[in-house]
């Protein structure tokens, strides 16, 4: 069971106060200004972003394409706060809070920003819940008052749920998916698939800044348990011989969650779900790259070439080939879910 969200106080017709720094590094939610065009302000967001998913959204009929745009753009903007090196937690924490209050006025009419207006929009079209945006919030304030440092499985998957659950559910009514049980099924197996296919890839990054997503259970598995946090991190950013053992039993849990997003797709029509299939190639792509060179920690299996992604994007969009269910690694696939 996921925790229950913090929820935020009655929204205000005025926008949280920020401290002049805050309001330097352009992070508030900023009132429009005079003759803006608020939807060619979010499209900048995400054009400057250069995300994978980018050729997924445009592809998508204009209102679908703007409501996409407005989700993206408020994840992006909060993301950077909670990544933001430069701000102290205190300031990171209020920023958060300035974006929560504005979710609040979406939904009670009243937006200030360009991403608030274009997310009321969103709202009004697709009938997005409140609660997801809250829980991408939560996940971003984990990160904050973090570091998350070798979470147990279980927290881990409260962690993805806010951060890429969220967004998978906001999307798939986005996209047009018909409402179904097998709808959320599909938007949070992909999500998760996708969530744990980037920490796989970032491991030595996020090391050293502090942050350790690999699951407690993994570390314990290959001899990594008895160290102090600061050893950990250490001999993550440096690359330890155990990380592609633990990477590929990380990298099973990946593939079946791809594999049960998989298995959703039927009861879908697919083009409903198309701009996520898209994704879907793209994110396979890394997992094999990766599996295919015992994920090992260099950077060429980690990334991929411009084009090889779009060519990957356009045949999952079509015709998504057929992948067999993932065998067992080291752990038994059921070990996430004793």
């Amino acid at each position: 069971m996921l925790d229950n969200p913090k929820r935020a106080p009655a929204p205000s017709s005025e926008p949280v106060e920020a401290t002049p720094d805050i309001a330097a590094m352009s992070f508030a939610p900023r009132p429009l200004a005079p003759g803006e065009d608020g939807p060619a302000s979010v499209a900048q967001i995400v054009t400057q972003s250069r995300s994978s998913f980018t050729w997924g959204m445009r592809s998508l009929p204009r209102a679908r394409r703007e409501a996409i745009f407005a989700v993206y753009a408020f994840c992006r903007m909060v993301d950077d706060i909670a990544d933001s090196e430069g701000l102290p937690k205190n300031q990171q924490r209020a920023l958060l809070d300035a974006w929560r209050a504005e979710v609040e006025r979406v939904y009670v009419g009243a937006p200030i920003s360009a991403i608030g207006h274009a997310l009321q929009d969103a709202k009004a079209h697709f009938d997005l819940p409140q609660n997801e945006f809250f829980l991408m919030l939560d996940g971003m304030l984990q990160d904050v008052d973090g570091p998350i440092v070798a979470p147990s499985m279980d927290d881990l998957l409260v962690y993805t749920r806010r951060v890429a659950g969220s967004v998978g559910k906001l999307s798939i009514r986005i996209f047009g998916a018909r409402d179904c049980a097998e709808r959320d099924d599909f938007a949070l197996a992909l999500a998760d698939g996708l969530q744990l296919t980037n920490i796989l890839r970032d491991v030595e990054e996020d090391a050293g800044i502090g942050r350790v997503y690999l699951p407690q259970e993994l570390l314990a598995a290959h001899g990594l348990s008895d160290l102090t946090q600061d050893d950990l991190l250490r001999v993550l950013a440096d690359g330890h011989p155990a990380l592609p053992a633990i990477c590929t039993d990380l990298g099973h849990v990946a593939r079946l969650r791809l594999h049960e997003a998989r298995k959703a797709l039927p009861a879908l029509k697919r083009a409903s779900v198309r701009p996520a299939l898209m994704m879907l190639g793209v994110y396979e792509g890394y997992l094999d790259r990766m599996e295919a060179a015992g994920f090992a920690r260099d950077a060429e299996s980690r990334t991929m070439p411009r084009w090889q992604k779009l060519a990957r994007s356009l045949r999952y969009a079509y015709a998504p080939p057929k992948r067999s269910a993932p065998t067992e690694g080291s752990m038994p696939l059921s070990w996430w879910r004793a």
